[in-house]
């Protein structure tokens, strides 16, 4: 069995090399050239630099590698297909026309079945992360209090259908009324957004997985620098999907929460957790 990574931009990719190797697992990584951060090569023992289009070469590498089992990890921004120096090789110029749809499930789901075609399964994007996962309960000293609970209660069911519609899996909540909601520009730039249109009070973000999320690709995400955007938006408290949720630099993310009391909750699932008439389950 080998193993291959398609890497992204962020610390995710260095993540799971570090979570592999732990476990005694080199990988082979396809890097890509308009979001991979370099430094990629310090840690990866054979790095293939693609640029985002060339699907082809993607697999050809692989291939020559013997990779049985591929890992996407990190985030490659939807908006680099519209890039001139994404122009598609011949391979992602025919995946591309068959889709219906071009969101980010759509496109990602389409290259895992290209691997797939050529005997590459493509296998959950936390396989070697298992203690960063969410789980279920309060994670931080402090529980949301009830006008934060209210707020989580209400935006859960909002982020539950934005999620199901696969436009965004983060939404921002002030006194039970929408403040913004994710797009393409992801969680931080959502976040701050929020920020300017309320100047200074406080918020809550509630971000989800999708009840039928792919754990493949595109898995929810927090970290050291959503705290930091949390601290400055003045956010103080953020609501999770349990089990489906990775929280980077684990123990550093809680203290950084702790000690500006921003309360962190893990729901076991958002499309139970919300009831109009029943509250937090």
């Amino acid at each position: 069995m080998k193993f291959g990574l398609i890497a992204g931009n962020g610390r995710f990719p260095f993540l799971v090399l570090e979570g592999a190797r732990a476990e005694g697992v080199e990988m082979a990584v396809a890097a890509i050239k308009e979001e991979t951060d370099p430094k990629i090569e310090k840690l990866a023992t054979v790095v293939e630099w693609i640029s985002v289009g060339h699907l082809n070469k993607l697999i050809k590498f692989f291939k020559r590698e013997g990779v049985t089992h591929a890992v996407m990890a990190g985030q490659v921004k939807h908006v680099q297909i519209f890039k001139l120096n994404a122009l598609p090789d011949w391979r992602m110029a025919r995946m591309l026309a068959r889709l219906k749809r071009r969101n980010t499930d759509a496109l990602i789901g389409a290259v895992a079945e290209e691997l797939e075609s050529e005997g590459m399964k493509v296998i959950d994007s936390t396989t070697f992360l298992q203690p960063l996962i969410a789980r279920e309960g309060v994670l931080t000293k402090r529980a949301p209090n009830k006008h934060e609970i209210a707020d989580i209660e209400y935006g859960l069911h909002v982020a539950v259908e934005l999620a199901r519609l696969n436009l965004g899996q983060t939404i921002v909540v002030k006194n039970q009324a929408v403040v913004a909601v994710e797009a393409m520009e992801g969680t931080d730039s959502t976040i701050r957004r929020a920020a300017e249109l309320v100047r200074g009070r406080a918020l809550t973000v509630v971000k989800v997985a999708r009840t039928d999320q792919d754990m493949r690709f595109d898995v929810p995400v927090i970290g050291l620098n959503t705290v930091e955007t949390l601290r400055t938006c003045n956010v103080t408290a953020i609501s999770l999907t349990a089990e489906k949720t990775l929280i980077f630099d684990r123990d550093e993310t809680i203290a950084s929460a702790n000690q500006n009391r921003i309360a962190i909750i893990a729901l076991a699932s958002q499309a139970l957790a919300y009831s109009p008439s029943g509250g937090i389950a």
